[in-house]
């Protein structure tokens, strides 16, 4: 039997994928948000666009879980730089400041991964499904206490900059944990890494550091932005 590959090229390749569509995504909401350009990014393509980075992220990281020996160790890390952009963002940002974006979620989703990939992939894409419905039903509910946010069940005025809530966001990461148990029971490749990454090989590399490149992508598009305004 052949030996499991410690790193998918195809899965970085996705992942830097995500984190290229999440830049683009972050250019237009700062230019929005900031410097007042006429963009939508609440509606419409921009919108959507933004989603789909977020949800190739989650499906990705789900991915993953089922190749990975230590999520326990890369959640907390994970769920770790969620909270210190909570800290960060409080500062900046008390209004609406980020409590359970979309580390805080993927953090979460890996530190479950242990006991989740344990299931079939059949009982994970129903459970996925499961965690969607509920996820439209707790949008219709409001609690004063915020200690329900986390679940999707917000206090009345609730705004944030970013929130991927439980409820049903981590419905997908068990969609991407299904896929994975489906498309790598080997834990082997689907393609061949040299015919097919070479010219992409930028984006293998965010994907590798995707964590990284997350957390500095933000203040170097603002400190950017902030240059080409003031010249």
């Amino acid at each position: 039997m052949p030996q499991p590959t410690a790193r998918l090229a195809e899965i970085d390749l996705l992942r830097g994928i995500a984190i290229l569509l999440m830049i683009i995504f972050h250019i237009v909401f700062d230019l929005a948000y900031f410097y007042h350009w006429p963009v939508d990014y609440l509606n419409g393509f921009w919108y959507y666009q933004g989603k789909a980075a977020a949800v190739l992220f989650m499906l990705v990281s789900g991915i993953s879980c089922t190749l990975s020996r230590n999520s326990l160790q890369r959640g907390l890390k994970v769920l770790g730089t969620g909270l210190i952009i909570t800290a960060v963002t409080y500062l900046l940002q008390p209004a609406e400041y980020i409590r359970f974006g979309i580390l805080h979620l993927l953090g979460s989703a890996m530190l479950l991964a242990p006991w989740l990939k344990q299931y079939s992939a059949l009982t994970l894409a129903v459970a996925g499904t499961v965690c969607i419905i509920a996820g439209k039903l707790a949008i219709t509910l409001t609690l004063t206490l915020p200690w329900f946010i986390p679940l999707g069940i917000t206090p009345p005025g609730f705004a944030s900059l970013d929130y991927y809530p439980i409820f049903p966001w981590l419905g997908i990461v068990l969609y991407g944990l299904a896929a994975g148990k489906l498309l790598y029971p080997a834990k082997q490749p689907l393609w061949p890494e040299a015919a097919l990454y070479r010219p992409v090989h930028w984006l293998c590399w965010l994907g590798r550091h995707s964590l990284p490149v997350y957390l500095v992508h933000q203040p170097l598009i603002l400190a950017g932005l902030y240059l080409l305004y003031t010249l």
